[in-house]
């Protein structure tokens, strides 16, 4: 894996390496307005997901620069390699689930809820649908709404 940006600590900002799971990057109302004020003070900002394809269809439907080069790997695959190089003292992991609070506190970042991440950065939630449902008929739904797309 490699972060996809400059490398020049000179021409870089923050002190904050910033993922957001793909389901807490649904929830925001306007996600390319959240990415880049969080580019305003985090050093990394991208998404994980355990389907890659969806997060690369997420980020061009949204016009958002991911940092993180994904390969088919799973979160916590991505987040181990995140955490290995990123040169932050602070690493925070946005979700929605309890999974991803286990994967966060596993690989050694903070978790917050997008609720509570979107409460402090100032940043609008869509209207609850069925993209909020994180029980199984909603990460089918998910699945195949994504593939059709």
């Amino acid at each position: 894996m490699g972060l996809d940006i400059d490398d020049d600590p000179a021409t870089r900002s923050g002190e904050l390496t910033l993922v957001l799971s793909l389901g807490a990057a649904r929830q925001l109302a306007d996600p390319a307005a959240a990415f880049a004020e969080a580019r305003r003070w985090s050093r990394y900002v991208g998404i994980v997901a355990n389907d890659a394809d969806a997060v690369e269809r997420f980020v061009s439907e949204h016009g958002i620069e991911n940092d993180y080069a994904l390969r088919n790997w799973d979160k916590w695959g991505t987040l181990c390699d995140v955490y290995a190089e990123a040169d932050t003292p602070r690493y925070v992991f946005v979700g929605t689930t309890a999974a991803d609070r286990r994967v966060a506190t596993h690989v050694g970042f903070e978790y917050r809820s997008i609720r509570e991440a979107a409460e402090k950065a100032d940043w609008a939630l869509s209207a609850p649908d069925s993209r909020e449902d994180t029980g199984i008929i909603g990460r089918l739904r998910r699945a195949v709404s994504d593939r059709l797309r």
